[in-house]
């Protein structure tokens, strides 16, 4: 079994396997986001499993690409906690 990091929100090992890439650009960062979020399950609380991947992956890398990314990622997941759209959005 190859080892893909130690987290089940990242069960593929994406994020993981970004952070190993020599040379990783920030639009390959933005793509394997892409790929790791719509893996993720509906419902899943996104600010939380970004935070948690924050914590294992960009604390010590704060200038790698996929930092950017999460942090990016977090800060949008974050503005819309709570905000809810359309028709539930204008009842009071």
């Amino acid at each position: 079994m190859v080892f893909k990091g130690n987290l089940d929100i990242d069960p593929r090992g994406l994020i993981y396997e970004s952070y190993r890439m020599e040379g990783i650009s920030d639009e390959e960062c933005r793509t394997v986001f892409l790929d790791w979020a719509l893996g993720t399950p509906l419902g899943a609380d996104m600010a939380a499993n970004l935070r948690t991947l924050m914590d294992e992956y960009g604390a010590g890398t704060p200038d790698h690409p996929m930092t950017t990314v999460l942090r990016e990622g977090l800060e949008k997941a974050e503005a819309r906690m709570g905000r809810r759209g359309g028709a539930m959005g204008r009842r009071r």
